[in-house]
């Protein structure tokens, strides 16, 4: 069964679409991407259901973006008042488990996911949600893909794991959130503790892979009607090889993980009501003619027969409440939930 998967790089005016006759292959783990090259597909954590796959495409075309019309896009879907209720039980429970292991003091920090699920007009495909992505969502990374193993995916994500050419690379701390408003933005010392986590983390992680690293930032950045703070990281790698071990390293940073990250991987494995599947990895093109754009998967969507699985989480941190991290979920479901309508 053929494998596709169709991008389009923040600001661009065109995509990529690449098309792969046979599966992609399936990868132990992420050091095997050392040397290698395609358009890699990695789950939150990879196990046999959900694996690391790397798609090697028989074609390569760059198409334009058809122009659309984004207005009749612009309203959200809503839920039956059933599903509702159901999907916040569910979040209030999750969120009372994870922060007490906060307030015990065992994490600085969890980031709790949750799944809701949308009808899916028929007729509408998963090719024209894309082109919608696109069109109202320009400053953002937006990705299709779908294979065998892994089914069909959409994302429209502001957050960069790693990207680079010709030796230069970069990668960002992007965390806290909040709704997109005109004029100066004042952050609460929540999220900014958030965003630090996860830019320290970075920091620390990089001194083992790379050389010459420069950091620029916190900045308040936009993506669609929410902003986040952003710190940006440009660097050297220590070795054209050392891209699988660093992205060993990397992921999942605090961004979609927690602190400290092997223990808070574990704790959310086990006890997360949604499993993640391929929400909160990372995908994109590896070393295709000599560029790399890997992008976190956020703001994202299954698309399966009938319906849609939207996915997104946010960081807890001690003085977190659940009304506010319920809203902040919500606000980052609208991002998806606006393609559907």
């Amino acid at each position: 069964m053929p494998s596709f998967a169709i991008y389009r790089l923040p600001f661009a005016s065109q995509c990529t679409l690449m098309v792969q006759n046979t599966s992609p292959i399936e990868l132990s783990s992420l050091a095997d991407l050392n040397g290698q090259s395609g358009f890699v597909i990695a789950p939150f954590s990879s196990d046999d259901e959900n694996p690391i796959l790397l798609m090697h495409p028989d074609e390569i075309t760059t198409v334009d973006v058809r122009d659309a019309e984004a207005g009749r896009w612009n309203s959200d879907r809503q839920l039956s008042s059933s599903k509702a209720r159901a999907e916040r039980e569910s979040y209030r429970d999750d969120f009372a488990h994870f922060h007490s292991q906060l307030t015990s003091g065992r994490f600085s920090k969890l980031v709790l996911s949750r799944c809701s699920e949308t009808p899916l007009d028929d007729g509408l495909q998963a090719e024209e949600i894309f082109q919608r992505a696109c069109q109202l969502y320009p400053r953002q990374f937006v990705a299709l893909f779908s294979t065998p193993k892994s089914g069909t995916w959409l994302m429209a994500t502001p957050e960069i794991l790693l990207d680079g050419s010709g030796g230069r690379w970069r990668t960002m701390a992007l965390a806290g959130t909040m709704p997109y408003r005109e004029g100066p933005v004042s952050w609460s010392e929540k999220n900014q503790s958030e965003q630090r986590y996860v830019a320290n983390y970075i920091r620390e992680r990089l001194k083992d892979y790379a050389r010459e690293i420069k950091e620029e930032g916190p900045q308040t950045t936009r993506a669609a009607d929410l902003v986040h703070l952003r710190s940006d990281f440009t660097f050297f790698l220590n070795g054209d090889n050392a891209i699988g071990h660093l992205l060993d390293s990397l992921h999942p940073t605090p961004a979609v993980c927690g602190i400290p990250k092997d223990e808070a991987h574990d704790y959310i494995l086990e006890n997360e009501s949604s499993p993640r599947h391929y929400y909160s990895g990372f995908a994109g093109p590896l070393n295709l003619q000599g560029d790399t754009h890997l992008y976190v998967s956020l703001r994202c969507m299954e698309i399966l027969l009938g319906c849609c699985k939207l996915y997104a989480g946010g960081g807890i941190l001690r003085e977190s409440t659940e009304e506010s991290e319920w809203e902040e979920t919500e606000a980052k479901l609208s991002t998806m939930r606006k393609l559907l309508v």
